[in-house]
């Protein structure tokens, strides 16, 4: 029998409540770490607030009101390179929208986006004009979610910027952008390298590019450009056993996070709690605690915790290289908390739009969603 491996096949998210059940009975039967006394979060997730989460996990949060709001969109899967991929296809009613694929990245999901699909695809329906408007493309990542897991090695980010070409080419979009964050503003980048012929723009939130190294680099930052760089010095030093782990032995880890859904809910909260607006104290005061339960229900359900680790993995050989350079217009928009250096981000891109943002983090989609959005269609407005 022959098989087309390049169909496009409508996708719904259905999970079987038999998986259902089985959270509940694990959340209900975990087994608790100790704690020290007095040392708040800086030793990791406080035992008392992960109870008092996991509690509302199992007896409050709805998973089928959320998964019926994400089959809201229209869904798809297709093979590409050998790899399922999941992905949100949701056109806009405007007939000259410009096709936008946006990325996630980790501990991040599609779900992510829930809250931007609607202002991007329909501007007129959320007070904006009928110029912006978006046809938008929001694939899983290989490995992720309803993309996982992955089934062979070598699925590192340059690997997914060439699915993503791919996926463009197939849907029949000749002209498009790519809008990205955390890994997604990796990956974007590179995709506009890759197909530059038909990418008319880049926009990333968080940074794009990192220092070399170089004093000459850093000469003359200003305040905040300091006070950000100082943040990235503490994060490598206080915070990136994650990526550490991740990318040396994800297998090993996978094991905890695949057994345990308390083990799933502190690894990636902890992350949301670190890396959310730092005005902050708790991760549901920067985002909706209901949605953030759906992005970790996503990892849990879909039992990709370790293939989605292993995309550190994969992309360690090429961590701290300096990137080719791309004449592709960028634009970054830059959150309280993430690290964004206009001068690094001119070293290797095409950058002709910068903002910087008061309020929001590292999940914009989820934090500040109006802020995101407004720079996406500003951004975009005069490479139409």
């Amino acid at each position: 029998m022959i098989t087309n491996t390049t169909a496009i096949r409508p996708f719904r998210i259905q999970i079987p409540q038999t998986d259902l059940d089985d959270l509940n009975r694990r959340l209900d039967h975990t087994r608790w770490p100790d704690e020290l006394p007095g040392v708040g979060w800086t030793y990791g997730v406080p035992v008392s607030y992960m109870m008092g989460l996991a509690e509302y996990w199992r007896t409050s949060y709805d998973w089928r009101t959320f998964e019926s709001k994400l089959n809201e969109f229209p869904q798809f899967t297709t093979t590409i390179d050998g790899q399922n991929v999941h992905f949100l296809h949701v056109r806009s009613p405007e007939p000259d929208a410009l096709p936008l694929i946006i990325t996630h990245g980790w501990p991040g999901s599609i779900v992510e986006f829930m809250n931007i699909i609607g202002p991007l695809t329909d501007p007129v329906a959320h007070g904006g004009e009928p110029a912006d408007a978006f046809h938008v493309i929001a694939p899983s990542m290989p490995g992720f979610g309803f993309s996982g897991p992955t089934r062979e090695t070598g699925w590192d980010m340059s690997r997914i910027a060439r699915a993503w070409a791919e996926l463009m080419r197939r849907l029949g979009y000749e002209r498009y952008g790519a809008q990205g964050g955390d890994t997604g503003a990796v990956i974007s980048p590179m995709l506009g390298g890759i197909d530059s012929e038909h990418v008319v723009g880049v926009h990333v939130n968080g940074s794009l590019g990192f220092p070399t190294g170089d004093p000459a680099e850093l000469a003359g930052l200003n305040e905040a450009e300091l006070a950000r760089l100082a943040g990235m010095q503490r994060q490598m030093q206080d915070g990136a056993g994650y990526a550490i782990i991740q990318s040396t032995r994800p297998q090993t880890l996978g094991f905890g996070l695949a057994d345990s859904p308390v083990g799933q809910l502190a690894w990636i909260v902890e992350k949301f709690k670190e890396w959310t607006d730092p005005v902050f104290e708790l991760p549901e005061e920067a985002v909706d605690r209901d949605q953030l339960l759906t992005n970790v229900s996503v990892y849990w359900l879909t039992g990709t915790a370790a293939s989605s680790a292993r995309l550190y993995k994969e992309g360690q050989a090429s961590w701290g290289q300096q990137a080719q350079r791309s004449d592709v217009p960028s634009g970054v928009a830059v959150f309280p908390g993430d690290v964004g250096i206009r001068r690094i981000a001119e070293r290797d891109h095409n950058v002709v739009h910068w903002s910087e943002f008061e309020r929001g983090g590292h999940f914009p989609a989820m934090e500040v969603p109006d802020l995101l959005v407004g720079d996406v269609r500003t951004f975009f407005r005069g490479l139409r």
